[in-house]
């Protein structure tokens, strides 16, 4: 019987510290790629349905693994605050986003070769 089930890889990238505790992924980079669009990271959580709170632990978190900043925020006034990747932000953003097309392109060609004929 040659009857393939209609299955689909899908890979999830995380960068973890020595503990294997999660400090770059998938969440982190998602939040970073919505304060660039929202220039803020108050718009950022509540467009991701993300409480201000916790979105404000993922990028604390993160910094603190990272070693740098990955925000540069300004306070209200008359224009209003908000959020700006810092260029450490915009490289680890980068630098994640084309590792993850890479090895997905990779994991992707493996499971059509590995996974074919069965």
């Amino acid at each position: 019987m040659n009857h393939s089930p209609d299955l689909r890889l899908a890979v999830t990238l995380r960068l973890l510290d020595d503990e294997g505790q999660r400090r770059f992924g998938p969440g982190v980079a998602a939040l970073l790629e919505e304060v660039r669009e929202k220039r803020s990271l108050r718009a950022a959580a509540a467009s991701m349905g993300m409480a201000y709170s916790k979105a404000w632990r993922i990028v604390r978190t993160a910094e603190e693994a990272l070693g740098h900043k990955l925000l540069s925020s300004t306070i209200g006034g008359r224009h209003g605050g908000g959020a700006a990747l810092t260029e450490e932000a915009e490289a680890w953003l980068a630098a994640y986003q084309a590792l993850r097309e890479e090895v997905d392109a990779f994991a992707q060609k493996r499971f059509q070769e590995r996974f074919r004929d069965l």
